[in-house]
């Protein structure tokens, strides 16, 4: 297997690999490669289901989830995201929306995902782009000042105020009750590299301790920061590429730049769970 590294800010593809058979003598280097770049792609795979799930197990425990897709259904533990509506036809608003707006997956959730993989069964003739940024290399680019300035701070973030901001439907008492805000501090330790990265995205509603005007607008000049260009890598998808990545320093969104309505972006995901270990690494801990 090779790893044949993007160049800055992140990302590597594997060569010599075939995440659908048994990959046991490889993973160590998977891991590896994993650890040091964060964003990882094989190209060219033929994976059902199944093998998606058997290879993210190779990760860790695999999430399920409470989003439901444009058919109403809740997803299952491996699904698609579209751009489809319930009839199977593109849509300029899919059901699914969310994915393009910058967020780390799961970041509502008390334990966050560590990973998630996504493999390219349809693609656009062109666009249909994922951007990653790197918020370890973007907390190390901030200012002494700033630095200081958010030292320690904490934030809410909340599944709620993701879906009545982004959508426009607030939840239901039910759906508030099953997702309930969690906190998470702004700057985050990595387990496996021991580097800071800030903890940012869209499900961030608040600061505590500060005006939420201030608060707002302080996560909103982060994200700025963060998602410029030169921490950035952009995956231009083809057929049967495998993507996964680490959720606990990068931040992503799908890119609408492709005709929603006229061609179809099928991918199928999975999501790998976080270790409650991971939860209590902040700067000061």
């Amino acid at each position: 297997m090779e790893v044949i590294a993007c160049g800055p800010p992140l990302g590597a593809e594997l060569r010599g690999i075939d995440a659908s058979t048994d990959v046991s003598q490889q993973m160590p280097d998977v891991l590896d490669a994993f650890t040091r770049h964060h964003l990882l792609f094989i190209r060219g795979q033929q994976m059902t289901d199944q093998h998606i799930y058997e290879f993210a197990s190779r990760f860790g425990h695999i999430e399920s989830h409470k989003n439901r897709d444009a058919t109403g259904n809740v997803f299952s533990v491996v699904h698609g995201i579209t751009n489809l509506d319930a009839e199977g036809k593109p849509s300029r608003k899919p059901a699914v929306y969310e994915n393009y707006f910058w967020h780390s997956d799961k970041a509502h959730e008390a334990v966050p995902s560590l990973l998630t993989m996504l493999c390219a069964v349809e693609v656009p003739p062109e666009g249909g782009d994922t951007e990653f940024a790197d918020l370890t290399r973007a907390y190390a680019a901030l200012d002494a000042g700033t630095k200081a300035k958010i030292d320690g701070l904490r934030v809410e973030h909340s599944w709620g105020y993701m879906r009545e901001t982004i959508t426009g439907r607030p939840p239901t008492e039910e759906e508030r009750l099953k997702s309930p805000p969690v906190i998470h501090p702004l700057i985050r330790v990595h387990p496996d590299t021991g580097e800071k990265s800030l903890y940012i995205g869209m499900y961030c509603s608040r600061i505590l301790d500060m005006p939420l005007d201030e608060g707002q607008a302080l996560l909103k000049t982060l994200t700025d920061h963060a998602t410029q260009p030169q921490f950035i890598h952009t995956h231009k998808w083809r057929q049967g590429d495998l993507v996964f990545w680490d959720n606990r320093c990068l931040i992503h969104r799908a890119i609408q730049n492709f005709d929603l309505g006229a061609h179809r972006r099928v991918l199928r995901r999975v999501v790998v769970k976080g270790k409650p270990e991971w939860i209590g690494r902040s700067p000061s801990s």
